[in-house]
């Protein structure tokens, strides 16, 4: 079993417009911006991050906003749900404070004797807030949520498969293990982890594949400590046959990815250096950062890019 993986490090879906997002996450949602920079391999294209208020792993959601891209599709082969974990007796502010910015697609719901609150992101995003009692992740206080029934960070996340045997298997070699079952939907939590340690796997055999576009879960991060424990992780899944990427440096963790059985690309992610490495932790996401290799284009990018909140 590998040990050094902690839960959830972070979440990456696919926007349309980046203001739209960004207001949604800070406004709505009450996160903390804790970066802004571009994506590595579009560097004309965003990469926002948004979190608690030090950007601590597990409670990072970010978004690439491509302007033309299409709608996504939802489907078999990605993660369906981000649920976000607020304290006891939140969802009835939370019902009513999604309502009154016209969030769409509200619900409530019980699952596993868990009580959440479903609703749209703005482009169709699958989200959930789930009530959980003892999450000691300090949320971020300086939006118009207040602290008592503010997000704390991720609770878990869903996959949607038409076959979950070989991600069960997978998740099981990773330190997840099944704490609860309900028709189709397993649970599966990492004991010990760092607050966002569920992951959720509903199996249906008749979905239809998912098309990637807004709206969509580009990939899932699971987060280990530092380096080495990525390197011994890495190791590992590379000797039960997955086909993983080398080391790449993304400034702020060090990633590696592979495709998980089933279609959805995990990562594995360094808690370290962290959001801090750059800017001061009371100005985080404030200026726009550049990767090394695109700081050339900054005068261009200063000048292209939409503008967003401050």
């Amino acid at each position: 079993m590998l040990n050094a993986i902690e839960g959830i490090h972070h979440i990456t879906s696919m926007a349309r417009d980046a203001a739209r997002t960004d207001a949604f996450h800070t406004k709505v949602l009450g996160l903390r911006r804790v970066k802004k920079t571009v994506n590595f391999d579009a560097p004309d294209v965003y990469h926002l991050y948004y979190a608690n208020g030090s950007g601590q792993p597990g409670t990072v959601m970010t978004y690439f906003p491509f302007p033309n891209i299409i709608r996504g599709v939802r489907g078999a082969g990605e993660v369906s749900t981000t649920v976000f974990s607020v304290p006891e007796g939140s969802l009835g502010f939370w019902e009513r404070h999604l309502a009154d910015n016209g969030v769409t697609g509200i619900r409530r719901a019980e699952i596993l004797g868990e009580s959440r609150l479903y609703f749209d992101g703005v482009d169709g995003d699958g989200f959930a807030l789930a009530e959980a009692s003892g999450d000691a992740r300090e949320p971020w206080t300086g939006a118009a949520v207040p602290a008592e029934h503010a997000i704390r960070g991720f609770r878990s996340a869903t996959l949607l498969l038409r076959d979950s045997g070989g991600a069960r298997e997978l998740l099981a070699l990773m330190g997840f293990r099944k704490t609860g079952s309900e028709g189709r939907r397993l649970r599966l939590e990492r004991a010990g982890g760092n607050g966002a340690d569920i992951v959720e796997i509903e199996a249906d055999s008749a979905a239809a594949p998912a098309r990637q576009g807004a709206g969509s879960v580009h990939h899932i991060a699971f987060a280990v400590a530092d380096a080495a424990a990525q390197r011994s992780v890495r190791e590992a899944l590379v000797q039960e046959g997955f086909q993983i990427t080398p080391v790449i440096d993304r400034d702020y963790f060090l990633s590696v990815y592979f495709r998980a059985p089933g279609g959805v690309l995990f990562e594995i992610a360094t808690d370290e250096p962290g959001f801090a490495r750059d800017e001061d932790l009371q100005h985080l996401g404030e200026a726009l950062k550049l990767p090394r290799q695109h700081e050339h284009l900054r005068p261009y990018l200063e000048r292209h890019l939409p503008a967003i909140g401050s």
